[in-house]
This record gives C-alpha cells, sequence and structure tokens, in this order.
C-alpha cells in the first residue's frame, strides 16, 4: 500500500470514529428530548392556572395593581434588565448563538432610546459569550441547563424581582428558545416586569395551550364573577413572585428541549455529513489503488515487451 492509500485509510478510520462519536450522541439527545418534552407537559396545566389567576386577579384589582412595589409601574422607562436563556454546551447548531445575537439585538433597541440594559445570562455559553464581548452579566446561573429544576428558576425570579423592586430596573425581558419540535426552535422575547406590561396580561394564551376554562366561558357569552377574599391586590402580591417563578420555569424547560432538540439534529447531520465523507475518501481510495494496480500491470508488460 502506497503512502497517499494508508494516508486516506487513516482518514477514513478517523470519520468513522467520529461518526460513531456523533452517533452515540445523537441518541443520547434524543433519550434526554423525550425527558424535557414530558416535564414540559406536566407543568402545562399548573402554568396555565397561575397565568389565568394572575391575569383575572389584575383585571379585578384594576388601578389598585399599582398599590405595591412589586406591582407598580416605574415612572420612567430608563433601564432594562434582559435575561438570556442559553446553555451550557455547544455542538447544538445556531442554538446558542441565535439567542446572543437577539439579547443584543434587544439591547441596541434599548440603548438606542437612551435605556441602559442590565445583563443576566443563564448557561455557560451565553455567559461566556457576554463576558467576551464585554458586556459582563449581572446575574450567571450556570450548571444546570440539561436539567433544571424549579429552586434554579426561583433563585434567578427573586433575583430579577429584587432588582425591579429596589428600582434598578424598570422592565425585564426575558430570551428564550421556545420549542416546537426537535427540527424548529423559535426565540421567543417575553416581558416578565412590570405586571401592566407582561406578556401574561396579552390577549389569549395559545402558547400554553390550556385556556379551556375561559373557552368554556366564551361559548355562553359569560364569565363567572369572583369575589376575592383578602383584596385583589393582596392576591396577586403573592401570585406575581409564582408567575414570575413559573414563567422563568418553563422558559427552562423550553429551552432545555430546543437545546436537546437542536443537539439531535445536528448530530444527525454530523453522522450523515460523515458517511458522505467516508463515501468518498472510499471512492478515493479505490481510485488510487485502481490506479497503483494499472501502473504495476504496465510496468510488468513494458518489461516483458523489452525481454523480446
Amino acid at each position: 500500500m502506497s503512502a497517499s492509500q494508508k494516508d486516506v485509510k487513516d482518514r477514513i478510520s478517523s470519520v468513522k470514529n467520529i461518526q460513531k462519536i456523533t452517533r452515540a450522541m445523537e441518541m443520547v439527545a434524543a433519550a434526554r428530548l423525550r425527558r424535557a418534552e414530558q416535564r414540559i407537559e406536566a407543568l402545562r396545566p399548573y402554568a396555565g392556572a397561575i397565568r389565568r389567576m394572575t391575569r383575572q386577579a389584575a383585571e379585578a384589582a384594576g388601578t389598585e395593581i399599582s398599590s405595591l412595589p412589586v406591582l407598580s409601574e416605574h415612572d420612567e422607562l430608563d433601564a432594562v434588565a434582559l435575561l438570556l436563556v442559553t446553555g451550557d454546551r455547544g455542538l447544538a447548531g445556531a442554538f446558542n448563538s441565535q439567542i446572543i445575537r437577539a439579547g443584543l439585538r434587544a439591547a441596541r433597541e434599548h440603548e438606542s432610546e437612551g435605556r441602559s440594559v442590565a445583563y443576566s445570562a443563564v448557561g455557560r455559553r451565553g455567559v461566556s459569550t457576554l463576558t467576551f464581548r464585554g458586556k459582563e452579566p449581572v446575574g450567571r446561573y450556570v450548571g444546570f441547563t440539561d436539567r433544571p429544576s424549579y429552586a434554579d428558576a426561583r433563585d434567578i425570579a427573586e433575583a430579577l424581582i429584587a432588582s425591579y423592586v429596589d428600582g434598578d430596573v424598570d422592565r425585564v425581558e426575558i430570551l428564550y428558545n421556545g420549542y416546537i419540535s426537535p427540527l424548529t426552535q423559535e426565540v421567543r422575547r417575553e416581558t416578565l416586569l412590570p405586571l401592566q406590561q407582561a406578556t401574561i396580561l396579552e390577549a389569549g394564551e395559545g402558547q400554553d395551550g390550556d385556556d379551556s376554562d375561559e373557552d368554556d366561558d366564551r361559548d355562553d357569552g359569560h364569565h363567572a364573577l369572583v369575589e376575592y377574599e383578602p383584596d385583589p391586590e393582596d392576591i396577586l402580591a403573592r401570585l406575581v413572585p409564582e408567575y414570575v417563578e413559573i414563567s422563568v420555569y418553563r422558559a427552562l424547560l423550553e429551552s432545555t428541549a430546543s437545546e436537546h432538540g437542536a443537539r439531535m439534529t445536528a448530530m444527525r447531520n454530523a453522522s450523515e455529513n460523515a458517511g458522505e465523507l467516508i463515501d468518498d475518501l472510499t471512492l478515493e481510495m479505490n481510485r488510487a489503488r485502481q490506479a497503483e494496480i494499472t501502473q504495476e500491470i504496465m510496468e510488468v508488460v513494458a518489461g516483458a515487451e523489452s525481454l523480446t
């Protein structure tokens, strides 16, 4: 075997080893994705109930919604907190980079209107990228993106609420990859605080897909009258932290599922590309072998002719 054939054979061996790794990573990501999907499904009824209760209590409170610090909408919009939800690891296609781009784009929008931006990041990729770009995040949350817990969401939510209540920021936004399917993830940008501008108060909750109670109300054209004890604003004071926590937790779970889906797709594409490369290299090696055999035959024939 010539040196060139040996080089090609070594390359084929290396690519095959890489293909084994990418296939294994694809299978691991697929298994983790199924578990992440189950956690999202389990959360949806509770998340939908919290969102409905918070919206209904906010509607009942009316102008009294601003009587408590956590519910008070600041007079001026001078500072914004952006929470970017990324992953701890790479090898997931554009999963991390698209969140960073969306976060920086949102920051430019605010800064163009004279607002300051305070970054927080979930995941080592987001923290390291922001730090590299000179945008030091005030909140760093790493080490749990493969399987986030509610306690992780609570820690993040408490920090965001504290910064809003203390007046450090006047709005809190979260950017994350919303899970649609293993092949499709979409960047979502939602407002958490103030409650008056939060996504929760927008018409409909289609993304949660669990508004069966409200659908029943629409059927007969009437809504149930609810009497609150204690007052709606007191109930809101308890519900708002729960709402922020559950919203952050839902974003973490959707981001986790999106990451596993993106990694599964990326590793499948890598395996297919490795297979194509192996085919090309095998063809190249066969051609080199054929050329070498042809050359040897020609040398034998030339030697035989020289003896005649």
